[in-house]
């Protein structure tokens, strides 16, 4: 097996594994535990389902390291094809994306403390302190969403680099390029329109479906054919 190949399948692996681990704490956590509008129902339920949130909190810090691995076995695949993209793709993809992961954790981590509460919390009522838990989660969201800019920002050059590669598929190059720019398309929609934000990232889906495609063709072909440099 040629080191190209071997190097496709590495990032295959982990790529999926960083996308089958994000569902948990970008939607199956949220859908379960928060309820809009209504603080102290959502308090109830994180104190309720504690583990659950403690378990989306793990499934941010693993996120964020996984990015960093996702880009440097990719690095480690298209350095051969251009080095200052693939320099690029891995600051936009793991450098960047990596500390908002970490950093975002912090606010599922206060929203657990305000919901169970404690003496030092006795300034605020239990009233406030569920308000101020579902401010955090609020921003939690908020975190999410200026991380979908570098999820699609570091899409450009992956996909650059996937068309002038030579040992993967064009098509699924440009299919990357129409991901990233859903994905930026539903951040700046969630910023300045969030009332259209849910429906613009259901009509986004088709193009972000772009890197699962990728994902599989990487574990299940990889890439045998020698790069050709650009």
């Amino acid at each position: 097996m040629q080191s190209t190949d071997r190097a496709a399948r590495i990032a295959g692996a982990v790529y999926l594994v960083s996308i089958l681990i994000g569902p948990l704490s970008l939607i199956y956590v949220p859908s379960v535990l928060f309820v809009s509008g209504n603080a102290p129902a959502t308090a109830s339920n994180i104190r309720a389902h504690e583990m659950l949130l403690r378990f989306g909190i793990a499934g941010d810090l693993l996120n964020g390291v996984l990015f960093l691995f996702v880009v440097l076995a990719l690095y480690q695949l298209f350095e051969g094809v251009d080095r200052k993209l693939s320099i690029v793709m891995v600051i936009l993809g793991g450098l960047m994306v990596t500390p908002i992961f970490f950093l975002n954790s912090l606010n599922w981590f206060a929203a657990l403390t305000l919901a169970h509460g404690g003496t030092y919390l006795d300034a605020f009522d239990p009233a406030q302190q569920a308000a101020l838990a579902m401010l955090f989660v609020r921003l939690h969201g908020a975190g999410n969403m200026v991380n979908e800019l570098f999820w699609g920002l570091w899409l450009f050059p992956f996909g650059l680099l996937v068309i002038r590669s030579g040992f993967l598929p064009r098509i699924l190059g440009y299919w990357l390029l129409l991901g990233g720019a859903a994905y930026v398309i539903v951040c700046f929609t969630g910023i300045l329109a969030p009332e259209y934000q849910d429906r613009v990232f259901a009509y986004s889906q088709p193009g972000m479906f772009g890197e699962i495609a990728v994902v599989l063709w990487l574990l299940i072909r990889g890439a045998r054919v020698g790069a050709v440099p650009a």
